[in-house]
């Protein structure tokens, strides 16, 4: 089945999502936090409003009876969790005496059942209202709320009233509410995670289409980078297209420049040939034939190895390789036409190499014609795809070449026959400029019994 590409560390996606992600966690996070304790404090804040309210009622009701003791009528207070024990809602009132003294408890809330808020001492002012945390009679947690008073009957006298209310379904639903923000803002984390991810996606789609825009540059697909570009990509675009441009047109002088010195020196050279060949025959003559014909083959040389040198690696080249072997094997036929050798052609017709056309017929050329030369009634061209390798085999059934000096004779200027004309450059060329396209040429026995000279070179797709 199909697998998910998961990103390198290197990636520019999964950067932006690192960061995007890890961004809205903390923010998450801190949002969590931050609601959490608005939420707790609004609902101890109406808490608080409520034993207020509870405290002032109970302040209300406190009067003295014929006894100068406090009372309290059950009946004025209207919460029925007063009367109910453990009930999590008391209330207590204590009497403070001039001379520091306190009787505490006094009276108290029947919800207290046989026990008694237990509060530190405190110095209250008249009417002050004073907020405690305190432990209730089953070892919870209460919220405390103190007043003192001063009745007019006993002025000597202050009572200290009290009110408490249970923390626990505060606490409950406080732990409700973070339990439902933890799900939601997880929810909206993940959603924010998605929107990112589509944004990223979104994003960099582009580079995708320049990465195929480059492909098709490198595969000899196209010459340039062509398609629709976002306004941040095509200034980049643009200048990679100008640097293409300027390229082509420093191919081009140096081509013309390489050309012009070609024919300068070729003239005078065809000028010295042919006052040779009509001079009378002697050693003179001859050796200014010879050196005429070295010169121009050293020149034929080195103009292919700076043409092939100029434009290896140039992006967008693609040359069909079947027309160049056909071209170049017809016209090695009728060079060769007198010895009526049978040859063979296999070539997938859309096969191409990633290099000059020129330079694939040089190449091609040197091997078919050194073929020609030696073989006895065959010579076979064979050109196929090993995976991104273009390979070309020329085999003939000739005398072959002795394993022992294979690499010898693709060295420059080396030939096995002395007494054969030539200046054996023809395979050193071969191996020069198959080197300049990262390719090789390589030297085995044929099937047919000759030689079989393999060359490897850069595949065009």
């Amino acid at each position: 089945g199909a697998t998910m590409k998961v990103p390198s560390p290197g990636s520019l996606r999964l950067r932006l999502l690192a960061v995007t992600v890890l961004t809205l966690a903390l923010a998450l996070a801190g949002a969590q936090i931050w609601l959490a304790g608005l939420f707790r404090d609004e609902v101890l804040r109406q808490l608080d409003t409520a034993l207020v309210r509870q405290i002032d009622q109970l302040s209300a009701r406190l009067d003295l009876d014929a006894a100068a003791q406090p009372r309290i009528d059950p009946a004025g207070l209207s919460d029925p969790r007063w009367e109910q024990p453990y009930s999590g809602l008391y209330w207590q009132i204590d009497r403070l005496g001039a001379d520091g003294s306190r009787a505490a408890g006094l009276l108290r809330s029947r919800s207290l059942w046989d026990t008694q808020l237990l509060l530190p001492a405190d110095t209250l002012a008249d009417g002050a209202l004073h907020w405690h945390d305190s432990t209730g009679p089953q070892g919870q947690a209460l919220r405390v709320v103190e007043r003192a008073l001063v009745l007019p009957e006993q002025p000597q006298i202050r009572w200290r009233l009290m009110v408490a209310a249970d923390l626990g379904e505060t606490d409950a639903a406080t732990q409700r509410f973070n339990g439902v923000l933890a799900a939601s803002l997880a929810a909206l984390g993940l959603l924010l995670a998605l929107a990112a991810w589509a944004q990223v996606a979104v994003g960099l789609a582009p580079l995708k289409a320049l990465q195929r825009a480059l492909e098709m540059l490198r595969d000899g697909r196209s010459n340039r980078l062509d398609g629709r570009f976002p306004a941040e990509l095509q200034p980049l675009v643009q200048d990679f297209n100008g640097v293409l441009d300027r390229h082509d047109a420093v191919l081009a002088r140096a081509r013309t420049q390489a050309g012009n010195l070609a024919h300068a020196l070729k003239t005078p050279l065809a000028v010295l040939g042919n006052a040779a060949a009509a001079a009378a025959p002697g050693p003179l003559s001859q050796t200014v034939t010879e050196q005429v014909q070295t010169a121009n083959r050293q020149i034929h040389w080195h103009l292919a190895r700076a043409r092939a040198a100029a434009a290896h690696g140039q992006p967008g080249q693609h040359t069909r390789v079947a027309p160049v072997l056909a071209g170049v094997l017809r016209v090695m036929e009728r060079v060769y036409a007198e010895r009526d050798l049978a040859t063979s052609f296999t070539v997938a017709p859309d096969l191409a190499f990633a290099g000059e056309a020129q330079d694939l017929q040089e190449m091609v050329g040197n091997l078919l014609d050194n073929a020609f030369r030696n073989a006895r009634d065959t010579v076979a061209v064979l050109a196929r795809q090993d995976d991104r390798r273009l390979t070309i085999l020329v085999d003939d059934d000739g005398p072959g070449i002795d394993p022992a000096h294979r690499q010898t004779v693709l060295r420059r200027g080396v030939r096995l026959d002395e007494s054969a004309p030539g200046t054996g450059l023809g395979l050193a060329i071969v191996v020069e400029l198959a080197g300049l396209y990262g390719g090789a040429l390589e030297l085995a026995d044929s099937a047919a019994g000759g030689l079989s000279a393999r060359l490897s070179l850069l595949v065009s797709v």
